[in-house]
């Protein structure tokens, strides 16, 4: 029997759903990636140091990428023992994600399918990787 794996994933969470002979698991992953809303600083167009210009945004950017990376990482922690990873979701996360496990060499062939979908309850999730184990 295959350990077949359904990642739906955003900026704010991954539910990722384990289908492993007839029984599934749920977990879920907070990410700790900021969310632009506000900060302090908005006003704030960075500082000139002689020819330099460093800027607020560009700390911001490199933080939320640092913060992107440590997220997918632990993602992908979750389901090295799977057999087949099917990924989806809303944004542009998932595209991130597709790139961490075509650049990891012991799960990148286990990538059968990333598409875009709608944000979904919990209950839509683990239903749609069913479905696409079962069409698969």
């Amino acid at each position: 029997m295959k350990k077949q794996t359904g990642i739906w994933i955003d900026t704010s969470k991954a539910i990722i759903v384990t289908l492993d002979g007839g029984k599934e698991k749920i977990m879920e992953i907070e990410s700790d990636i900021e969310n632009r809303i506000h900060h302090n600083d908005e006003g704030n167009k960075g500082t000139f140091s002689g020819s330099h210009h460093g800027s607020n945004e560009t700390k911001l950017e490199e933080r939320k990428k640092n913060q992107m990376n440590h997220f997918l990482k632990d993602v992908l922690s979750h389901v090295h023992g799977s057999d087949e990873l099917f990924v989806f979701g809303p944004a542009e996360t998932k595209i991130e994600l597709e790139k961490k496990i075509k650049e990891d060499k012991s799960i990148n062939n286990k990538l059968k399918s990333v598409e875009t979908t709608d944000s979904l309850t919990s209950n839509q999730i683990v239903a749609k990787v069913k479905d696409f184990y079962n069409h698969a």
